[in-house]
């Protein structure tokens, strides 16, 4: 099995170029089923979750091909099925993105309940309600969902809960519906606004990107486009911590500063100091105090709470005594005890952690328990003293694009080994 091997203590310092969202361009696979011309979709990022959405719709018949800078280009007229089998995904939660644009288009599909990290419930309730409120018949059985429509209506719709998904799913299936439908507490995070301003650019009828209130007038068909997936916010964020934990400065290039305003006054009130230009974010740690900071993630443009545990790593080396709490799921403490193999000063009171600041924590072997709680590691091991072992990197590989040679370039000494 592979794993990687840090060997801690070195400040980073140079420059790193950001790859596309990964919570992005997922969704954005997903809208090609809805397209009747062929579609181009540039800045993919190459990560195992965007190979696994590719081979879900691969398997419902969509021609798909990548070149040799891997933008994705697809045509759906060869789709010839509407199931997305179990052997797909059940590893990845965000295949349940294929419901909506499915029934919307062809009046049926048939998914598999979802899988993915472990990090917490995170019910298709929502998905289900919603269609049905658009006039799906859904039924769940054998562990597939099966939803029919002559043509989706539209609807107006209230989610109880601000789910990501849930807004890309419903706003994808109204897109072709009939009439108008209204998504009220939709999600607003960068992600779903990239989504529908790709939706826009395929033809569709969408008012008010961006806000919690969604209006969509359904149109009759969309064609294919040519889009650019937006720079990944968390891959971002998770660089600059990189610098923050080890004392260092990078600059990160090709981001997206404006989507990630909570992190960087984070980073600020942790003592970096960090400067911003149109596409790109530098921060600069070197001789500077490393402080604790006070940490609640919320749903954007709050703190995210896919950044919660790389501050929770940077927390564990500070100075002085942070609190994080922990909003959107509740199994989002996992590298809790991880981090504790390194010498960390925390208590968990629930979804609460505490944690005191301890800045010559050790390298140990740790495991990784999903995606995020990857990057926690890698930065609590780029940080720590002697030679840290990250196990189950398979999460890491989901969301962060070759991360061990980005950082390799800014001085870190990380490599990925083969372990029994």
């Amino acid at each position: 099995m592979q794993k990687f091997l840090i060997e801690g203590g070195v400040a980073l310092e140079g420059e790193v170029e950001i790859s596309g969202a990964k919570n992005a361009v997922l969704p954005l696979l997903a809208a090609t089923l809805l397209a009747s011309t062929p579609m181009t979709i540039r800045n993919v990022p190459r990560l195992k979750d965007v190979s696994t959405l590719a081979a879900v719709i691969a398997g419902m018949g969509v021609t798909l091909s990548t070149d040799e800078h891997n933008n994705i280009h697809t045509d759906t007229s060869t789709i010839h099925t509407f199931k997305a089998p179990y052997e797909l995904v059940r590893t990845m939660r965000a295949s349940i993105l294929v419901l909506g644009p499915m029934v919307a288009r062809f009046g049926e599909a048939e998914v598999s309940l979802p899988g993915g990290c472990a990090i917490g419930d995170r019910p298709v309730n929502l998905h289900l309600m919603g269609l049905e409120a658009m006039g799906a018949e859904i039924v769940v059985e054998e562990g597939y969902i099966r939803a029919k429509a002559k043509r989706l209506k539209g609807a107006h719709i209230v989610m109880d809960i601000v789910s990501v998904t849930g807004t890309e799913n419903l706003l994808m299936a109204a897109v072709l519906a009939e009439g108008t439908t209204v998504l009220e507490n939709a999600a607003r995070e960068p992600e779903v606004v990239d989504l529908a301003n790709c939706l826009v650019k395929m033809g569709a009828k969408i008012d008010g990107i961006g806000t919690s209130k969604i209006t969509v007038e359904g149109v009759d068909s969309l064609s294919g486009c040519d889009y650019t997936v937006l720079p990944d916010r968390i891959e971002t964020g998770t660089y600059l911590a990189a610098a923050a934990i080890t004392g260092g400065h990078i600059k990160v290039l090709n981001a997206a500063p404006d989507t990630l305003d909570a992190v960087l006054q984070k980073f600020r009130e942790a003592g970096a100091v960090v400067n911003t230009g149109a596409d790109w974010i530098e921060l600069d740690m070197r001789g500077r105090t490393l402080k604790a900071v006070d940490i609640r993630t919320d749903p954007y443009p709050a703190f995210p709470t896919d950044m919660q545990a790389q501050f929770m790593a940077m927390n564990a080396f500070s100075q002085g005594i942070g609190v994080i709490v922990e909003t959107i799921f509740e199994n989002r403490m996992m590298h809790v005890a991880e981090l504790k193999r390194l010498g960390a000063n925390i208590r968990l009171e629930g979804n609460t952690a505490i944690v005191a600041g301890m800045p010559n924590l050790k390298g140990a072997p740790v495991m990784a328990t999903d995606l995020r709680a990857s990057a926690c590691l890698i930065l609590a091991g780029l940080a720590a003293q002697g030679k840290t072992l990250v196990d189950r990197i398979y999460h890491t590989d989901r969301g962060y694009e070759r991360i061990e040679e980005k950082l390799s370039r800014i001085g870190a000494k990380i490599s990925r080994v083969n372990e029994a």
